[in-house]
């Protein structure tokens, strides 16, 4: 049987090892990335003194509200996160710490995953404008529509790039605005037949869109658990499947009717 003295000896020995594997941990990068609300922007106004949206061949309305695209800012494929960086994150609800090959392609550089945020963000404008175009029937061949979002890439904000074009050529179809005045702000991608597609990031972008004065916010539908687990006071979520769905929800919004909800 172990005397008091032995068992505190063995204790220690065994103790030692664990400190010096958590002590090496501490000082030794982690394949993690921490995630944190970035920045908002109106795609019904304009970015570095240019329009976001530039339409021709068509009338274009004079827009109220804002229509709010939103990102989330995370540390980079080559930037180094610590134990230290892990634990604080952990314990704050604007981050989040996410392994770093879900967010970022393995064996990426940072330039070549800026240059392929870069071309997803071009392939979204894109469908977002044939998305929009189809919606309105209008002829692509004649309307020309430009969309310019200095240093974001990406795909998430087609679903906002469509609903800016909509709300700058058509409103809300009677008159009025697709925003009703409002700040709105949202996340999707989108496909030239409309469809809305689930992003990353959906909790922290909705903190992003409350700091930025959004009360609504447009989520994918099959992210509204996650857009609920740290949802900010006094933001509202619809969840959205395509942009006929979205501008309908929009259009019962104004008019006081019933709203889908997550």
């Amino acid at each position: 049987m172990l005397s008091s003295l032995t068992r505190h000896r063995a204790v220690l020995v065994c103790a030692l090892p664990v400190v010096a594997l958590l002590a090496v941990a501490g000082f030794a990068p982690l394949p993690y990335a921490v995630a944190q609300p970035g920045s908002t922007a109106n795609v019904l106004g304009s970015d570095k003194g240019k329009p976001v949206i530039t339409i021709s061949g068509a009338p274009v309305r004079k827009t109220s509200g804002e229509l709010r695209m939103t990102t989330i800012l995370a540390t980079g494929p080559s930037a180094d996160v610590f134990l230290g960086d892990v634990f604080d994150s952990w314990f704050r609800t604007d981050r989040a710490v996410m392994p770093r090959d879900s967010v970022y392609p393995a064996g990426k550089s940072d330039r070549e995953v800026e240059r392929r945020n870069l071309q997803d963000m071009v392939k979204s404008q894109d469908a977002a404008s044939q998305a929009a175009l189809d919606y309105l029937d209008e002829d692509p061949a004649k309307v020309k529509v430009a969309l310019e979002l200095a240093d974001i890439g990406g795909p998430s904000a087609g679903l906002l790039f469509s609903l800016g074009v909509v709300d700058k050529l058509d409103g809300d179809g009677a008159g009025g605005d697709l925003t009703g005045g409002r700040t709105i702000a949202g996340t999707g991608t989108i496909t030239a037949d409309g469809k809305v597609g689930a992003v990353g990031g959906v909790s922290l972008k909705t903190q992003a869109a409350r700091r930025d004065g959004a009360t609504v916010f447009l989520v994918p539908k099959g992210e509204c658990s996650d857009a609920q687990a740290e949802l900010p006071k006094g933001l509202r979520l619809i969840p959205v499947t395509t942009l006929k769905g979205t501008v309908e929800s929009l259009r019962a919004l104004n008019k006081g009717a019933k709203v889908p909800s997550c």
